[in-house]
């Protein structure tokens, strides 16, 4: 049985406020909504929603859902919230440009595929799944106002996105201004004790929420603001439109590999928000790193273990990691891969795309052009290289393809 302050650590561990007297609070009041949990045997009730604008997750989004699940683990009650209605304006908090919106056929497809994702983490006998248009769409005009009277403009101008696109006199958008009132209208409505978003919502969690909470009569909720996973680059936040994203539709193997591609610098924060691992864990790994008692190579292999267990369990990951031994570490080609069947007039770029070793003919050439296409071991120069049957054809460090 945790002690009510092992349960704060745990709880707060990766979430990241950008102002100590902010974490401060929060932290505070989620001690005393734990305790008064503990003594009425009311499960706290967490949120965290989820706008569906397009198909597929990636590990950057798994991040505030390890964060349910742990309050799911402490006996807590999940709402996942598919933005159904937020989804159809977007969300500008992270964006210094107008988001594209979607049409509500869209978003309710990309919703169904998101929550079929999430319960790989989130255990689905413990998750009430919700979808805001319900009752976003029901606001009158009148409830608008009243709500938008809460705000001044300059609360969000102030904002960075906003701010940079008024210096440079590009348009913003009355509409993008409601998405914080929505958000917190969310809140309001779910009857939130806590809710959980990345670093670029801290105005819609911490300001609008609690704001609106507060000013409709309920105790504002408790926001817990995590940091933001990058991509396998070490740098940008991690994306798909940016290609340096980890896919949760994909193997073991693949996962794997891809978190042992990720710079040094990046594995501290990639052990706070995308494993398992407790406070204690968690400062083993991260001592070890400190004190170079744990070499790189050997920190590397525990993280992306950690990770990957978190997807497909143990047993898959041992898969993995001894595959990735035996293939990188020991220069060996996997007895296993896809095979293709060579066709007369196929050329190597055609393959690579049709075979989805590369997204797109140019960035095909960009993989040859730098010596990231291999036959049979030899890097690929040309890329009218003939293709012969019984070559394997790798691209980057972990994708191979035998030819037939």
């Amino acid at each position: 049985m945790w002690t009510i302050d092992e349960q704060v650590e745990y709880l707060m561990q990766g979430a990241d406020f950008g102002d100590a007297s902010i974490a401060e609070t929060m932290a505070v009041e989620l001690r005393e909504r734990l305790v008064e949990s503990e003594k009425t045997g009311r499960p706290l009730r967490v949120y965290c929603g989820y706008d569906p604008t397009s198909t597929d997750l990636h590990l950057g989004h798994t991040v505030t859902m390890r964060k349910l699940r742990q309050f799911q683990e402490l006996g807590h009650h999940v709402l996942f919230v598919i933005g159904s209605f937020t989804a159809m304006i977007g969300d500008p908090s992270d964006k210094d440009k107008l988001r594209k919106q979607l049409t509500h056929e869209q978003v309710m497809e990309n919703g169904r595929t998101y929550a079929e994702q999430a319960f790989r983490i989130l255990d689905p006998e413990k998750t009430e799944v919700v979808y805001n248009h319900e009752w976003l769409e029901k606001i009158t005009f009148t409830e608008l106002i009243d709500l938008a009277s809460n705000f001044t403009v300059q609360q969000f101008l102030a904002r960075d996105n906003f701010h940079k696109r008024f210096e440079k006199s590009e348009p913003i958008y009355l509409h993008e201004f409601f998405y914080a009132l929505m958000q917190g209208y969310d809140a309001y409505h779910l009857d939130a004790d806590v809710q959980i978003g990345g670093s670029d919502q801290l105005f819609n969690i911490i300001t609008a929420a609690r704001k609106l909470m507060t000013f409709l009569g309920k105790r504002p909720n408790i926001g817990i603001v995590l940091g933001i996973l990058p991509g396998t680059d070490g740098e940008i936040r991690m994306s798909k439109s940016l290609g340096n994203h980890i896919p949760l539709n994909t193997s073991a193997e693949d996962m794997y590999g891809k978190v042992m591609s990720i710079p040094d610098k990046a594995m501290p924060v990639y052990a706070r928000l995308a494993t398992e691992w407790t406070p204690e864990k968690l400062h083993a790994f991260e001592t070890g790193l400190s004190s170079n008692s744990l070499h790189p190579r050997d920190a590397k292999m525990k993280l992306a273990f950690g990770i990957t267990t978190v997807f497909y369990g143990e047993e898959a990951a041992r898969n993995a990691q001894e595959q990735f031994v035996s293939t990188f570490q020991k220069g060996n080609i996997p007895d296993e891969m896809p095979e293709y069947q060579v066709m007369e007039g196929d050329n190597l770029i055609d393959v690579m795309v049709s075979q989805k070793m590369a997204s797109s003919r140019g960035e095909a050439r960009r993989l040859i052009d730098q010596q990231g296409v291999k036959l049979d071991g030899e890097a690929v120069n040309d890329m009218d290289t003939e293709l012969k049957a019984g070559q394997v054809l790798q691209v980057g460090k972990r994708r191979f393809l035998r030819l037939r």
